[in-house]
């Protein structure tokens, strides 16, 4: 209840409850008193509800939950009342009626007071609930009806809506239709009462308690209140019979009697007021008696607020207006009307009704049809003043804006004027003056103002002054009538004749002008228009719609009450003025005014050429089409002649005349750009013949003319779209004279279009494609608008010339005539049923296509041209589906189609985006088809039949795909091919620009099926489509694969194969299309006949569907189905095997050992068996299948009979190139046999058998190192990687031999292997991997031998360091390069550093691994003659280069990197293509400072001093960490996982350690980035002064994102890290103890000697190791002040300074204080004995005053200071 978050008493644990409370008052010996006088009732009954049981014998009757209910009732809270009365209502539909009338004694009072609650949902659901509970009360309500009833009428007049609603619904349910008034008669006084209370005494004060409830509501309730109780007055009246009504009109007397009733005509709330004027005009209506009683302040109370203008107010204002007029005699008695009533209704009449015309005007003619004389005297006055007010009203502003308000008030004025004028009829002088103003001084000018404004001329002011002319010509013309009175024939007859007097003064007025208003003559168009056909205008259709609440009938003269139906408009053929709606003597006056007008006007036309008045000459014929006003359009000597049409009679007819003499010269003017008014009096003069054959006589005379064809294109369309004009011209339309000149135009500008020679061009032609597409598309009575064969002429012509244009797309601009042909094409077959009946339709469909298909870089065509030839085609297609049905089978549309895309896709070269166009383009053919026919997919699968190759068709395509597929499964040891090695040249083959055929064939028929079962099922497919379909399948999976195989595949395969991807084709097979089984069986069956990459697509089959091995048992049925064993059936057995199960693959195991053992069989090729058999065992111990050690033994056995007996198997000393791949494979099994040997069952090893096995290796090994030239030989590479592998599983088993073999080696194994074998392999890999990069040269050729280097150096990976230092490599030396190491080591640095920059990551990778081995060990040659350089050293700070090799390859590519990232800002990641030329320069760029990182870890402190002021000197290091912050992402988190700050667990680049690999080819997208994390973090641990001073001379927004980005993600980790290390560090110092805290990143430096007692606190910054460490006093004994800055300055001095650790700097610091304690002295310009930077002692003495300084600092001194005196005593130093 709102006090859930206030303070809460202590010891109170749960929230205040009223629900709670109540159930405790209403339980069982609780012990409550009950609350007793909740209030007083009227009814007398309880008002309160019972709290505890047992108080009353009738409180027994009501049901616990109800009591609890009821007592929520009483709450104050809005939402407990809300839920305890829907609460309520459903226990009252729920319980027995028994039960429920139990609480009637209590629901009047607690209904009373929520029914006028002031939560309107509330108040709602209570009488919701109320009709529950009468619903089961039923007549036991009628006991307390008296008591609800006032407040009960009350809420059926609330003024929300739902409430009021409800209330009524209940009222509804207790008491029938005829019953009410009966209720409410019996509650009459009781309701008085309530209403009486409500209106007189009650307040808002009173109503509501002012202490709690807020003022707005307070008044909101009140007038609430207020106005729901007069309503409720007003419904009482009205429901109440007479003779109550008049029994109670005592009561009623005292109810208005006081004044407070009175003042609620001027309450400030409009919905009182409105409410209390309902009040007042029922009164008025239903109890006359009292309110002539009460007339006087009746008629103050209505007639003196007449200006109330509250929409709520004004139609109750009214209505009381009205009743009190009617009601009471003397009302005017009681007002001034001339000076309280009337002034204000003028005031409002001329504002229009300040908006509420619609409610306002419909009530003026009955409020002055009321009037008596003595308010209207003098007549002549009001009348002028109020049709002067009301005309004004009309210049409002809401009436401008509204036509319902402007229509309102013109209403009411023609209503009040025709009232007006019948009211003053007579012939005496003041009547004849009201006569004569009402139609000069008001109508006439309003008319004039209505031609003028053409909001006005839309309104209804026309149709209203015709209904009165109607109304004045019934009158004029009944002089028969014998009720009429004589004079009054006479007195209409004048006044017919003032108006129509006046009438053409004011038409001639507007159109005798120069230049006169084309709104005015438009005007007078319509006005005339509409008197010749008043009852056929269709705003009077409209407003005969719409109910009217009122209506008025001025005489029985009028005619019988309008009918309610609509009226249609009749045809306007008439040749005379004479209509069936008008009489005839509007037609004589009519007539006259017409023929006036259209003369005059022709004048104006002729003399001035005003095309204002020749468009309402147009009007005019239109309506008035008569041979009486065409001849008086032309003069004398224009209605004689010959006209040549061969016809005397139609010579002579004025009509014919008008339109070849007249209208034929307005047609033929250039400079006329609207001929629409002009075309129209075309029609009028056919109107005007009499035959057809005159009609068409006459078009065909005009289309012999040479008129523009934009004339012939607007009489079409205007017969096109009114049938009475097609049937003018229909003989016209369909006759030869129009077909033959459009089948000549359509020719005429298919021949422009050729010659580029665009139709705008010629302004004849402006209009000549619409009339062409408007012949062609437009039907009239289901049959084409022109002559059939006419249009089969017009689309053979445009088949043609589509066709001629599609050859020509590169020859001139072909757009604007293909965009032309595409609409007419689009119009013609949507718009035509059975157009492509024709031949020629069917043609130009296919010729549409064509364009459709192909690229745009082909056709030459914009997107909005080739939209609009697919709108066409796809129309097309759809009507030859939809509309010829059984015919379709014969259309040879689709077979053009297959026909052509086949060739398309296997003869034409096509690129992906031309590939992907023809795709989309049959897709959506395919698409129309399976929409237009849902029902029945035959076509659709015989077209797709037709798209499919045939057998030998499938295996040429295929046949033809490249070969570069096999490198990648025969290297990677997923397939064994043994077929016959193509010469270089085929693997040196390109791919050209086009794709394969068989790559497009099979993207196109995986979509184009998928389509057709997305949009049908099977049904329609028969046995040899399914088979189609399996076929199909099977070669789609077959190019996916080749795709997925082919390495380092062009970008246009690539994109190709993304692509298939994208349409996750291999899925929708396995999943979506029939017989997904069959399909796996097919690929089988395909592997087991051809092998190769078909076993592989069955690999691929087994891992994408959901294959049992029960399936893959029948696929092959038993294992010995595979022998004897094929190429083939190798390779089906290597793909099955990791699905087979354990039987099967013993099974395969048991057959080859058998075979194998028995090689020497007669009739075998024995090197392929044997091949064979050691690939299938190879292939089943992979899968981990048991075979018995005497088993492996006898295998290795009968490799050595091989080596004795067919030692030329073996490949020793052969030349690589000149073998079979047969033989090579069979060298390859035998090493592979031998690496899971070593892996698995080396104890299986002796020592005859380990000679074998590695002099063997060996001997490969020296084979593969002289045939280098033919590494290019994929089977060559393999044997080499193989020999790699086995070398590494060999290093791998001797660095660490599993535990139960090493008892079992023979002795001397280990010692030959370190000694000879080691030295033997990496004689022969270290110069191998030099000598490939010279023999292959560009790492872009297919032939370069990536594998082999990534297999050489893993191999070389384990090659001993002293074997580097100690290479034979030829020696590499480069002039002026200075180097203190020996000869071996420089030539290792000279060979491999270029390499780290070769375009072929696997030698990037290995020339780093190589060099990192020997870089921790190149700082000690440095070391030696670092003592003699000290030695002479002047005094310059010294510097020391690292190794030369690699200072240049830095040098090298720091140009080529500010050419890469130059344009990149520093702090924003670059993303480099992975293996690109990029790539691999800014990885050899890395990998070079990770070298050099590593040399200067290893170095020696005062080294490391010299290699920091070089890389200063030469800004190395300041290139590197501004390429760093481009290379490094701005979310370093691991794979980009999440982009929240890292946590402890989230992995960053920073967080993991990088070891560049070989193989882990998936991550090297994420290289460069991770590798950039690990220099950076390198530089910071190993060279953090260096980092840090870089940092601090950058501009703000560099520095800041540096900062920002390495205290998020480095900082933590470096300090962790450091920290770790001083915990862990086992160096001891003397007279020293160092610890650390974790938490805080302290380390605290205690330090004693003798009474010497001191501690420093070292604290890490956030953002270590940018910011400056801080150091802190500890405890300190026996120091003096001086002292103890000095050490704390210079300790921070080292750890700021000096590039190392925390540890390596309180070891210098300690140095420097075991020196002072010493008796050395410090240096007196640092302060410090031993040197920041070099760590030297002071050496250099003043010969004055004797103090030592060091050199370093000396140097500086002098250069700073431009002196050479002593910095102490100031004498010259020497």
């Amino acid at each position: 209840m709102g006090g859930k978050n206030k303070q809460r008493t202590k010891g109170n644990v749960r929230p205040s409850s009223s629900g709670r409370a109540a159930e405790l008052l209403a339980r069982d010996g609780a012990g409550v008193p009950g609350f007793v006088g909740f209030g007083a009732s009227t009814s007398g009954d309880p008002g309160y509800v019972p709290a505890i049981h047992g108080a009353e014998e009738i409180d027994n009757l009501v049901d616990a939950d109800f009591r609890l209910v009821l007592r929520k009732l009483s709450k104050r809270d809005s939402v407990t009342k809300l839920k305890a009365v829907q609460e309520f209502g459903t226990m009252c539909h729920e319980r027995d009626s028994d039960t429920v009338k139990g609480v009637l004694p209590y629901w009047p009072r607690i209904y009373c007071k929520i029914s006028m609650d002031h939560d309107r949902r509330v108040r709602e659901a209570t009488h919701q609930a109320f009709e529950q509970l009468i619903l089961k009360v039923r007549r036991n309500l009628a006991p307390y009806l008296k008591s609800i009833m006032g407040h009960w009428l009350i809420a059926q007049c609330d003024t929300y809506s739902p409430a009021a609603s409800a209330a009524n619904v209940a009222f509804q349910a207790a008491f029938p239709l005829n019953k009410q008034p009966e209720a409410l008669s019996f509650c009459k006084d009781e309701i008085l009462t309530v209403l009486q209370d409500n209106l007189l005494k009650e307040t808002a004060d009173t109503l509501s308690d002012p202490q709690t409830v807020p003022v707005e509501e307070r008044e909101a309730k009140y007038v609430r209140l207020l106005t729901s109780s007069l309503l409720a007055l007003k419904r009482l009246l009205t429901h109440l019979p007479h003779q109550e009504r008049e029994s109670l009109r005592e009561r009623l007397g005292q109810l208005i009697a006081p004044g407070k009733f009175w003042k609620y005509s001027k309450h400030k709330t409009p919905q009182v007021r409105g409410a209390y004027f309902e009040v007042l005009a029922s009164l008025c209506e239903h109890v006359p008696e009292l309110a002539q009683g009460e007339a006087s302040r009746v008629c103050v109370a209505v007639l003196l607020s007449i200006d109330d203008t509250d929409p709520v107010v004004l139609p109750p204002l009214w209505e009381a207006v009205l009743h009190v007029l009617s009601s009471i005699t003397d009302c005017w008695s009681h007002v001034n009307a001339q000076k309280g009533v009337l002034p204000k209704l003028w005031v409002l009449l001329k504002e229009g009704g300040k908006g509420l015309a619609t409610a306002l005007h419909p009530n003026l003619l009955p409020f002055i049809s009321k009037l008596p004389d003595e308010v209207t005297q003098p007549a002549f006055n009001f009348y002028s003043t109020f049709f002067t007010s009301l005309v004004l009203g009309l210049s409002s502003e809401r009436a401008l804006s509204s036509p319902s308000e402007s229509a309102a008030i013109i209403c009411a004025t023609m209503e009040c004027l025709r009232f007006c004028m019948l009211q003053n009829s007579g012939e005496d002088e003041e009547q004849k003056c009201i006569q004569n103003m009402l139609i000069t001084d008001q109508l006439l000018p309003l008319v004039g103002r209505a031609l003028g404004s053409s909001h006005l001329q839309a309104g209804p002011l026309f149709f209203q002054v015709v209904d009165m002319l109607g109304s004045w010509e019934k009158r004029a013309g009944a002089a028969d009538d014998c009720s009429s009175p004589s004079g009054e024939k006479d007195l209409f007859c004048r006044l017919l004749a003032d108006f129509w007097e006046e009438l053409g003064r004011l038409c001639i007025l507007h159109v005798d002008q120069e230049e006169a208003e084309q709104g005015a003559l438009e005007g007078i168009a319509t006005l005339l228009w509409i008197m010749q056909n008043p009852e056929s205008a269709a705003w009077r259709q409209t407003t005969r719609k719409k109910k009217r609440e009122l209506k008025i009938c001025f005489s029985d003269l009028d005619g019988k009450e309008e009918k309610d139906e609509e009226l249609q408009r009749e045809p306007q053929n008439k040749t005379t003025f004479q209509s069936d709606d008008c009489s005839p003597l509007r037609t004589r006056h009519l007539g006259e005014l017409v023929k006036q007008l259209a003369k005059l006007n022709m004048v104006h036309v002729r003399e001035r050429s005003s095309a204002r008045h020749l468009h309402f000459l147009s009007l005019l014929l239109r309506s008035f089409s008569s041979q009486e006003v065409f001849r008086v359009l032309l003069t004398p000597q224009e209605c004689e002649g010959d006209l040549g049409l061969g016809d005397e009679a139609l010579s002579k007819n004025m009509a014919v005349r008008f339109l070849l003499l007249k209208v034929v010269t307005w047609l033929k003017q250039d400079g006329r750009s609207d001929t629409d008014f002009v075309v129209e009096m075309v029609f009028s003069v056919l109107r005007c013949c009499g035959s057809g054959d005159e009609k068409m006589l006459i078009l065909n005379h005009l289309t012999y003319m040479d008129l523009k064809w934009g004339i012939l294109l607007e009489i079409i369309q205007k017969a096109c779209a009114e049938p009475a004009y097609m049937d003018l011209c229909q003989g016209w339309v369909k006759g030869s004279v129009l077909g033959e000149k459009l089948v000549s135009l359509a020719a005429e500008l298919c021949e422009m279009g050729l010659r580029g020679t665009p139709t705008s061009s010629a302004p004849k032609h402006a209009h000549s494609w619409a009339l062409i597409s408007l012949s062609l598309s437009q039907q009239h009575n289901n049959e084409t608008l022109i002559g059939k064969e006419y249009v089969e002429k017009i689309i053979d012509r445009l088949h043609a010339t589509l066709s001629e244009a599609k050859g020509m797309s590169d020859a001139g601009n072909m757009e604007p005539l293909v965009s032309f042909i595409s609409d007419v094409a689009a119009n013609f077959f949507s718009a035509v049923r059975g157009c492509l009946l024709l031949a020629s339709a069917e043609d130009l469909l296919f010729t549409v296509f064509q364009l459709c298909a192909q690229d745009q870089t082909v056709t030459r065509l914009s997107d909005a041209v080739l939209h609009k030839l697919r709108n066409a085609f796809f129309a097309g297609v759809h009507a030859l589906v939809s509309f010829l049905k059984s015919e379709v089978k014969e259309a040879k549309f689709f077979l053009y189609v297959a026909v052509w895309v086949k060739n398309q896709l296997i003869n034409s070269p096509l690129g992906l985006k031309s590939l992907e166009v023809l795709v989309e383009a049959v897709q959506k053919l395919v698409e129309t088809v399976g929409m237009a026919q849902p029902g029945d997919p035959s076509l659709m699968w015989r077209f797709i039949n037709s798209l499919t190759p045939t057998g030998e068709e499938w295996t040429k395509i295929r046949q033809s795909l490249p070969p570069q597929w096999v490198k990648s499964p025969l290297l990677s040891g997923r397939l064994r091919i043994t077929c016959d090695c193509p010469c270089a040249d085929v693997w040196k083959f390109r791919m050209p620009a086009r794709l394969p055929a068989h790559l497009c064939v099979c993207a196109l028929l995986g979509q184009v099926v998928c389509t057709a079962l997305h949009n049908s099922d099977q049904q329609g497919a028969d046995a040899a489509a399914l088979l189609e379909l399996r076929q199909t399948a099977a070669e789609i999976l077959y190019a996916l694969q080749w795709c997925a195989e082919m390495e380092c595949a062009p970008p246009m395969v690539a994109e190709y194969h993304k692509m298939l991807q994208d349409w996750d084709l291999a899925t929708k097979i396995h999943t979506q299309w029939p017989d997904g089984s069959s399909i796996i069986q097919t690929v089988f069956t395909r592997s087991m006949i051809e092998g190769s990459l078909w076993s592989l697509t069955l690999s691929r089959c087994i891992q994408t569907a959901i294959v049992t091995a029960t399936d893959i048992k029948g696929l092959f049925g038993d294992v010995e189905s595979f022998f004897p064993l094929s190429e083939k059936s190798v390779s089906t057995i290597q793909v099955l095997c990791p699905s087979l199960p354990r039987e099967d693959r013993e099974a395969l195991v048991d057959l080859a050992i058998a075979e194998l053992l028995n090689w020497q069989e007669e009739g075998k090729d024995h090197r392929y068996s044997v091949t064979s058999c050691l690939a299938i065992l190879h292939c089943c111990l992979k899968e981990d299948t048991p075979v018995a050690e005497e088993v492996l033994s006898a295998v290795i056995a009968t490799i050595m009979e091989w080596r004795n007996s067919k030692e030329e198997w073996f490949l020793f000393s052969s030349h690589l190139g000149n073998v079979s791949v047969g033989e090579l494979m069979l060298s390859v099994e035998m090493m592979r046999f031998f690496c899971w040997l070593l892996s698995h069952s080396s104890a299986v090893l002796q020592g005859a058998q380990w000679d074998l096995l590695l002099c063997s290796m060996l001997a490969w090994l020296e084979t593969a190192s002289d045939n280098l030239p033919v590494f290019w030989n994929p089977w060559v590479q393999l044997f080499v990687c193989v020999n790699c592998e086995l070398i590494v599983r060999l290093s791998e088993f001797f660095m660490a031999p599993p535990s139960d073999v090493v008892g079992t080696l023979p002795a001397e194994l280990c010692t030959e292997w370190q000694e000879f074998f080691v030295e033997g392999i990496h004689s022969l890999l270290l110069p191998l991997l030099v000598r490939i990069p010279d023999e292959f040269t560009d790492p872009d050729d297919p032939l370069f031998p990536v594998p082999v280097l990534r297999s050489v150096g893993k191999a070389l990976m384990y090659i001993p360091v002293q074997q580097l230092t100690n290479n034979k490599l030829p020696a590499r030396f480069v002039a002026g390069q200075k180097s203190n190491l020996p000869a071996a080591l420089q030539t290792l640095l000279n060979t491999l550093s270029p390499l780290l920059l070769f375009r072929a990551r696997p030698l990037q990778l290995a020339a780093y691994h190589v060099l990192n081995k020997v870089m921790t060990g190149l700082p000690e040659c440095d070391g030696e003659s670092d003592s003699s350089r000290a030695e002479e050293d002047d005094g310059e700070e010294p510097s020391l280069s690292p190794p030369a090799a690699l200072m240049t390859i830095l040098t090298a590519t720091e140009e080529l990197l500010e050419n890469i990232l130059g344009g990149v800002p520093v702090g924003e990641f670059a993303v480099v293509q992975p293996l690109s030329v990029e790539h691999c320069c800014i990885l050899g760029y890395l990998l070079s400072w990770k070298l050099l990182l590593t040399f200067f870890k290893a170095s020696p402190s005062h080294l490391r001093v010299q290699y920091s002021s070089h890389l200063k000197k030469s800004r190395s290091l300041h290139k590197l960490l501004l390429y760093l912050f481009r290379l490094m992402p701005e979310n370093p988190t691991l794979h980009c996982q999440g982009a929240e700050a890292p946590s402890k667990e989230t992995k960053t680049f920073f967080t993991e350690t990088l070891s560049p690999s070989f193989c882990n080819t998936d991550a090297v997208q994420w290289e460069v980035p991770h590798l950039a994390c690990s220099v950076y973090y390198c530089t910071l641990k190993d060279l953090p002064a260096m980092v840090r001073l870089w940092w601090n001379s950058q501009e703000k927004r560099v520095s800041s994102a540096v900062d920002r980005f390495t205290s998020r993600y480095v900082s933590s980790v470096l300090s962790s890290q450091e920290i770790a290390s001083v915990q862990s560090s086992t160096h001891s110092f003397e007279n020293m103890t160092v610890k650390a805290r974790c938490a805080s990143r302290e380390v605290i430096a205690t330090y004693s000697v003798d009474d010497v007692f001191i501690e420093l606190v070292i604290q890490l910054p956030q953002n270590y190791p940018l910011g400056c460490i801080t150091v802190e006093s500890g405890r300190r004994v026996g120091v003096a002040m001086q002292q103890w800055r000095n050490w704390m300055l210079q300790l921070s001095t080292y750890l700021t300074h000096q590039n190392g650790s925390i540890m390596e700097g309180l070891a210098l610091w300690k140095n420097n204080v075991d020196k002072r304690f010493e008796g050395v002295e410090d240096c007196m310009i640092c302060f410090s004995v031993i040197h920041g930077s070099n760590y030297s002692l002071p050496k250099k003495a003043c010969h004055t005053c004797k103090k030592k300084f060091h050199s370093a600092c000396l140097y500086k001194w002098f250069t700073s200071s431009n002196k050479s005196t002593c910095p102490l005593c100031r004498e010259t130093f020497f």
